[in-house]
């Protein structure tokens, strides 16, 4: 087996750059056909979901395969080799299977024991093999993941542990509040109607919301995704599809926005979510609530909207001064003074050195506008030994030591969400900067690998019936990647075995054959009892042989086995290649009935 895996995940590069790397379908499909058509690989699958991209193949030599695979991921992903790099991780032969398995039982998910990822494996699966560069190995190997993934949740508790991102990501904006009680009545719009929208809707549906609209640039999969929420029996919401020129409008009426696109840009600006809240009535929320007003605006929720909407996002500092280099809080003596050491903790040496030269070149401005009774202006010479003394540790250790903690700074109190906003798209459909509008909380890929990496319990089960699950799962996964590389192995010598039998039976007939011309009057009868004695002798001397070298083979380090056989009965590679090509013939239409997406 030379399986090999090259790719990076959630767990291994921050969210900026899978959004970089994302592939779409037509690359995906490129990226297949340029891996097959390399020299190390000669069977390629990929995997790629919204938090991680991962290349599958076949592979001859391992280091040429690492190479060249992560090349290729470079290439197509549009991000540097050297800039990916050091995002990516390896796996190899066992640990390829044990990976796969792993990841198809939602262990590696960014959710613990989420089975969405069942759907995405099929779906790589399925585009591997309408491209054909999935060949016995891969086609077995995702298979297998798949019945894997089928008994980790069948066999044990892992759903209790684990929800979909989906679910998740509605947990995030209700701020852990229950998401039924959070989300009933709300409007929601949900834009995209693939897998992953369509289970947005069928979430949102069953939470208990009152009217769901779907947007998407294919008309008729909205209307379909539409139709299946209005006729649904275990819910009762209003569900209507739109194209995608409506979604400004939908969006001063909604609550709830869930977007999923395959878009390669921004689905959503920030200027189109700012004016979108900015157009809603300024007394009431979209769902009859009263807007909660912010203290800084005068009483009116409005207005704290309006004021984001334009632009006029609270400051970043408080009391940050007209032209101060690194926006610092203005102090509240004149000059440079270590007593506002905390402000400038942790600063570089050279950004020191930029604040202090624009400290002394307001000295005498600050000085002759001080109004009388005003605090004095300290004289520097009296500070001359601390500023020293500063500078040299600064200096030294190329930035200001720390020393003490900065006071703690109040922040703006900011009004309650108006808006909520959940993108689960890679890369991101809606805007970033929509983080700082008022009135609007956005949650998106990168704010779910935060909340997954540092919640309470950092989203993976530690205690309780929740741990004991996914240990059992975890059990599962090993005794399945024995069994899956038992098999394999086994698999291998195969071939050998049957060119060897067929070598035997060659001989058998030549035998037979110089019997017959050397006994000429042989009648029927006894040539067949011959033909049947020498045919059986054969068979007893191979049968010891070659049952133990099948299961020699299935144990670890048993793929010299098969070298050892050729070797030894001075088999043709050919003929054994033949036995191998003609079983992966066989096998074809077997693999073919399994093709489609999920």
């Amino acid at each position: 087996m030379s399986l090999l895996v090259v790719g990076l995940s959630h767990r291994s590069a921050p969210v900026s750059v899978l959004e970089r790397a994302a592939l779409n379908a037509d690359a995906q499909l490129k990226l297949l056909q340029d891996t097959v058509a390399a020299e190390p690989a000669t069977e390629a699958a990929v995997l790629a979901t919204c938090n991680r991209i991962e290349l599958y193949a076949d592979v001859d030599k391992f280091h040429a395969g690492v190479a060249e695979l992560s090349t290729l991921l470079a290439q197509h992903s549009g991000v540097g080799l050297d800039e990916l790099t050091p995002y990516l991780y390896v796996h190899y032969e066992d640990r390829a299977v044990h990976h796969l398995f792993s990841v198809a039982c939602g262990l590696d998910s960014m959710v613990v024991g989420e089975g969405q990822i069942l759907g995405q494996i099929k779906d790589s699966l399925a585009k591997a093999q309408d491209v054909h560069s999935a060949g016995r190995l891969l086609n077995d190997l995702f298979q297998q993941a798949l019945r894997v993934g089928k008994r980790a949740h069948s066999e044990t508790g892992i759903d209790r542990a684990g929800q979909s991102l989906v679910t998740f990501g509605l947990e995030q904006l209700s701020a852990s509040n229950a998401v039924e009680q959070w989300a009933r009545g709300k409007k929601a719009l949900v834009i995209g109607a693939g897998s992953m929208s369509s289970l947005a809707a069928a979430t949102l549906a069953r939470a208990g919301v009152a009217e769901i609209v779907v947007a998407n640039r294919t008309p008729d999969r909205a209307e379909r995704l539409a139709q299946i929420l209005a006729e649904g029996d275990d819910t009762d919401v209003l569900a209507r599809a739109v194209p995608m020129e409506s979604v400004p409008v939908e969006l001063t009426r909604a609550d709830l926005v869930v977007s999923c696109t395959g878009a390669t840009g921004l689905v959503l600006t920030a200027e189109a979510v700012a004016s979108a809240v900015e157009g809603r009535t300024g007394e009431t929320a979209a769902d009859g609530g009263s807007v909660t007003p912010s203290p800084t605006d005068g009483g009116s929720g409005r207005t704290a909207v309006a004021a984001a909407a334009r632009g006029e996002l609270p400051p970043t500092s408080l009391g940050a001064e007209d032209g101060c280099p690194l926006d610092l809080p203005v102090a509240q003596t004149a000059g440079f003074s270590v007593l506002g050491e905390a402000a400038v903790a942790g600063m570089a040496a050279a950004d020191l050195e930029q604040h202090a030269a624009w400290v002394d070149n307001g000295v005498t401005r600050q000085q002759n506008a001080a109004p009388a009774g005003a605090l004095g202006v300290l004289d520097p010479a009296e500070e001359a030994d601390a500023i020293a003394a500063l500078a040299a540790a600064a200096a030294a250790v190329g930035r200001v030591p720390e020393r003490r903690k900065p006071e703690p700074v109040a922040e703006i109190p900011r009004p309650e969400p108006t808006l909520f906003l959940l993108d689960l798209a890679m890369p991101r459909d809606i805007d970033a900067a929509v983080h700082r509008l008022v009135g609007v909380r956005l949650v998106d890929i990168e704010s779910l690998a935060g909340a997954s990496a540092t919640g309470p319990d950092q989203r993976t089960p530690s205690a309780g019936p929740m741990a004991a699950d996914v240990d059992e799962v975890r059990r599962i996964v090993a005794d399945e990647v024995a069994a899956f590389g038992a098999a394999l192995r086994a698999a291998h010598i195969t071939p050998t075995v049957v060119a060897l039998r067929t070598m035997a039976a060659d001989v058998v007939a030549n035998e037979i054959a110089r019997l017959d011309g050397r006994l000429p009057g042989l009648d029927d009868k006894h040539r067949a009892e011959i033909t049947q004695t020498v045919k059986r002798v054969v068979d007893k001397l191979l049968h010891a042989p070659t049952v133990r070298v099948k299961q020699l083979a299935a144990e670890p380090g048993g793929a010299g086995y098969a070298d050892a056989l050729r070797t030894l009965f001075d088999l043709d590679p050919e003929t054994v290649a033949a036995v191998s090509r003609a079983d992966g013939a066989d096998e074809e239409p077997e693999n073919s009935k399994n093709r489609g997406p999920a």
